[in-house]
């Protein structure tokens, strides 16, 4: 694996007693929460929030495609570094990158594509503005 860029935002989360199994290791199901909460702190870094797309441009994101490796383990009161990074659009989706990493040691990536959808959960196409700052994203976290 090589080191990914760090075009966006990068959250720290730690790992609590409630995210591990019996073997104090993070259950695999909770690395999806991670990775989700990379990805709104990545939007929040851009200037847009949840709240802010649904209201202002009339749409949500909901995961259409994940796809994990799992590398090594993250264990009990790690701190775990989130990097997320946009890769592509098309005209109502968005690929990213994510990674988590504890001590610079990745410990899982995965490969995700976002649909955009209106809030009665059909397809829509992404505004202009909105579509042009995550272009620009996408154009930084392909490189």
């Amino acid at each position: 694996m090589t080191a990914m860029a760090d075009p966006g935002a990068a959250l720290s989360i730690r790992v609590y007693y409630e995210d591990t199994d019996a073997g104090e290791i993070v259950y695999y199901a909770n690395y999806l929460r991670f990775l989700e909460r990379g990805r709104t702190e990545w939007l929040r870094h851009l200037g847009h929030d949840h709240r802010d797309l649904r209201h202002n441009f009339g749409l949500v994101f909901a995961v259409k495609r994940c796809e994990l490796e799992f590398v090594a383990p993250a264990r009990l009161d790690d701190l775990l570094t989130v990097r997320t990074a946009a890769t592509g659009i098309g005209a109502a989706t968005l690929d990213m990158r994510q990674t988590i990493s504890h001590e610079e040691r990745l410990l899982v990536e995965a490969t995700v594509r976002l649909v955009s959808l209106d809030p009665a959960g059909k397809v829509r196409k992404l505004p202009d503005a909105l579509r042009a700052t995550l272009a620009a994203q996408a154009a930084e976290g392909a490189s």
